[in-house]
């Protein structure tokens, strides 16, 4: 291996880490706020490149069935809850249609659009909303009435949930494999690297979310709502902020962060429906050197997973995936030995 060779490997890896980067974000935050370890949240990368690319065909993506099918679902299971609740048949009218008006609006506007081959941008911004919906949802469905539940329950969970997802993509996709188009065709050469047009938007749009969720963090009242319910749930809860709103809020946003990686992946490598696992497992390889609740340590955690993911794939490609989630086991030991046991509550 040569320098020119390791460049280009170190190129590669630092780009897919800067989409690891993001998915290990929302797995902290996930964890942080709701103490749910969010295996699907690789599911939402699937999602959103398979609507860009349904979309590119010019057909209706199955994400637009799915999605009015699990908002109709969830509507009548909050109605119910409300009225049960409240016994107040207009409270419960209006939490369902709370649940269930904003996804028909996107659904409806994405089916529209579909046929009419709009630009790419605006079908990259109807698949980002497409698939953001689903988080809520998700969450109100499989989680919220568990908020109370151990970690472990709630793994179990996650993994149930991960399961029918991807079962769901099989479904509403096919196991047919798509690639998206690139955003930019800029070629960049840079002694004996070239950063291609893709890459560049990759860490662009990277930072700039990284960017934009610490100023929501520090400066917005529901950033600091969800900052006080990780720091701790039952102290936010006696000071009027409704666990039930930032789980749905947290999931909202991991959800976007979901969609907008398979965007930024989708030209880069096939997905499939069930290629979102293994991408959402990288971004958790990345969490878990953060401890699950160290946002910085994850965005190097994510750098060092997709440099030494590009070096194996050089040197040893048939065990590259073997090689990247062995970093799990250090890190676990050192963590289990120098963090000693705590009890769970």
């Amino acid at each position: 291996m040569d320098a020119t060779i390791a460049s280009i490997l170190l190129l590669d890896g630092l780009t897919n880490g800067a989409v690891y980067a993001l998915l290990g974000l929302a797995t902290v935050l996930v964890f942080a706020v709701t103490r749910v370890i969010f295996i699907p949240q690789g599911e939402f990368v699937a999602y959103g490149a398979l609507t860009l690319a349904i979309m590119q065909t010019g057909k209706v993506p199955g994400t637009v069935w799915l999605l009015l099918i699990l908002a109709v679902v969830t509507s009548l299971v909050e109605g119910v809850a409300q009225w049960r609740h409240q016994r107040n048949a207009t409270r419960a009218i209006k939490a369902a249609l709370k649940m269930l008006l904003p996804s028909v609006v996107i659904a409806g506007g994405t089916a529209w659009a579909a046929p009419h081959n709009l630009h790419i941008g605006i079908q990259a911004v109807l698949s980002v909303a497409l698939v953001t919906a689903f988080g809520p949802l998700v969450y109100r469905l499989a989680y919220q009435s568990l908020e109370a539940a151990t970690p472990l329950v709630l793994l179990i969970v996650s993994v149930g949930v991960h399961f029918t997802m991807t079962g769901l993509g099989l479904l509403f996709f096919g196991a047919e494999g798509f690639r998206n188009p690139t955003f930019s065709d800029l070629r960049l050469p840079l002694g004996p690297v070239v950063f291609s047009g893709q890459a560049l938007i990759i860490f662009a749009a990277s930072i700039a979310l990284i960017v934009l969720l610490w100023l929501f963090f520090e400066r917005s009242l529901y950033g600091k709502a969800l900052r006080a319910t990780a720091v701790n749930r039952l102290g936010a809860r006696l000071m009027g902020i409704s666990s039930n709103g930032t789980g749905q809020l947290t999931f909202l946003m991991a959800a976007l962060i979901g969609a907008l990686s398979g965007l930024l992946i989708g030209p880069t490598t096939t997905i499939f429906y069930d290629s979102g696992f293994l991408i959402g497992l990288k971004g958790f390889v990345a969490a878990v050197i953060g401890g699950l609740s160290s946002y910085p340590l994850a965005l190097v955690g994510a750098l060092f997973v997709g440099t030494v993911e590009a070096f194996a794939s050089f040197w040893a490609s048939a065990f590259k995936e073997v090689v990247v989630f062995s970093l799990v086991l250090p890190i676990l030991l050192w963590r289990s030995v120098a963090g000693g046991h705590d009890e769970e509550h």
